[in-house]
């Protein structure tokens, strides 16, 4: 049940980065990235509200968000500064460059996660896992000479540093989730760590985009920002639901996540009309293949 929920998620994940996308085009990216934790916090705050006023309304659903202490909400803001930090990274990212080339380098994320838990948890990786890590490898290399085309270099383009580091704090925090996952309530996480990136984000904008807003990349309204927040609660809920697995491996959802490649891939292609897509589509089948290794690996 974990692994069709995983690609549920895989699915809502692809929509939410076209959607982000859409967003940044021409658009200042520190609003948005606000506005999105804002209405996050909005489709989470009736949950929080009936569950401590009504507890019997959402009492034994997978709604019910349980009443915490600071023991626990102070994992849940550990977790919304990681977040938050892979999503600034992947916002201004996405802003620069080609979804072809985001989206690829994204789905090498679950081979820094197989890295982490081989350190943190002492998984072990056997012949498939390795042989998945290295065609992830030999995919980041390929990307970057199908960047090169564009004029990225990827040697010395910050967007694609940025990109990176991206990757690494989410993989940092598919990791964390794993801990966080046997300790609390997903539904706890999920809704609070909202809320709390929304306050941080409003600080964030007070004190770095607001001073400074007559003279960087002005905001305007696009429609898509909400579709961000809703597609990426859908994606995380489920996510968060199949991790409360007591059999579910972080290695195997965070994988099948990267599935997600796919959708903004095609979406890439159709609608942003993006370049160089035949050299770009075998560096994203050569990470697919990766991940079925992955997967060939965690069955043996």
């Amino acid at each position: 049940m974990w692994l069709l929920l995983a690609f549920l998620s895989a699915t809502l994940l692809g929509f939410y980065d076209v959607f982000k996308k859409k967003s940044l085009k021409d658009n200042a990216v520190l609003p948005v990235l606000f506005l999105n934790t804002f209405f996050s916090s909005l489709i989470f705050l009736p949950f929080i509200l009936i569950s401590v006023y009504q507890p019997d309304l959402l009492g034994g659903t997978i709604f019910n968000v349980p009443v915490a202490g600071w023991e626990q909400h102070k994992y849940i803001i550990i977790k919304s500064f990681i977040v938050l930090s892979s999503w600034i990274f992947g916002y201004f990212g996405m802003k620069h460059l080609p979804i072809t080339i985001v989206g690829p380098i994204n789905a090498t994320r679950p081979v820094m996660v197989l890295v982490g838990a081989m350190l943190v948890f002492g998984e072990r990786l056997n012949l498939y896992q390795w042989i998945g890590v290295m065609l992830a490898i030999a995919s980041f290399f390929m990307l970057s000479r199908s960047g090169k085309k564009e004029g990225i270099d990827f040697k010395h383009n910050k967007w694609i540093f940025f990109i990176v580091l991206a990757a690494i704090t989410g993989a940092i925090s598919g990791l964390y989730d794993k801990f966080l996952m046997k300790q609390l309530n997903p539904m706890l996480v999920q809704s609070w760590y909202n809320v709390y990136q929304f306050f941080i984000m409003g600080t964030i904008i007070f004190l770095l985009w607001w001073p400074k807003r007559k003279t960087t990349t002005p905001f305007r309204w696009d429609w898509t920002i909400i579709l961000i927040s809703v597609f990426l609660s859908a994606a995380d809920f489920v996510y968060f639901y199949a991790l409360s697995y007591d059999d579910s491996m972080i290695s195997i959802v965070s994988m099948v996540r990267r599935g997600s490649v796919i959708v903004s891939f095609i979406f890439g292609a159709l609608f942003f009309r993006e370049k160089n897509l035949k050299s770009k589509a075998i560096d994203l089948i050569l990470v697919l293949i990766g991940m079925i290794f992955l997967y060939l690996g965690s069955k043996s």
